[in-house]
């Protein structure tokens, strides 16, 4: 019973659910009073979300870490034989690190990792 007293915090989809539900029923009123105002209000709707999704700024939280050592990492590429950095022609500053597994001799792993092309 101990694991039951626990408080159980509401779910953001729950929470998320209600909105779009009561957005609904709103937009359902504004449809019957007058059909040209409901596609208005969608309209708008549209684009506040629009802006409010292009002016929302990115979590630095998600970024892949900067790679160790000169090398980058990940699950992928550990243990892998590093065969070729090169710079990148298209991209200033980009480099190219190409990997080979052990286990698959045929097999190359490559990594785009923005870095100073003279310090290589």
């Amino acid at each position: 019973m101990a694991a039951r007293d626990e408080v159980e915090e509401p779910s953001r989809v729950a929470g998320a659910v209600v909105l779009v539900v009561l957005g609904g029923g709103a937009l359902a009123v504004v449809f019957a009073l007058a059909v040209e105002a409901g596609v208005l209000a969608v309209w708008v709707a549209a684009a506040v979300a629009v802006w409010w999704s292009a002016r929302r700024r990115v979590s630095d939280s998600s970024a892949t870490p900067p790679p160790q050592e000169g090398r980058p990492s990940c699950r992928e590429c550990a243990g892998h034989e590093l065969v070729e950095v090169t710079p990148s022609e298209t991209q200033k500053g980009m480099l190219i690190y190409k990997t080979a597994p052990p286990d698959r001799p045929n097999h190359t792993h490559i990594h785009l990792v923005q870095g100073e092309v003279n310090a290589r």
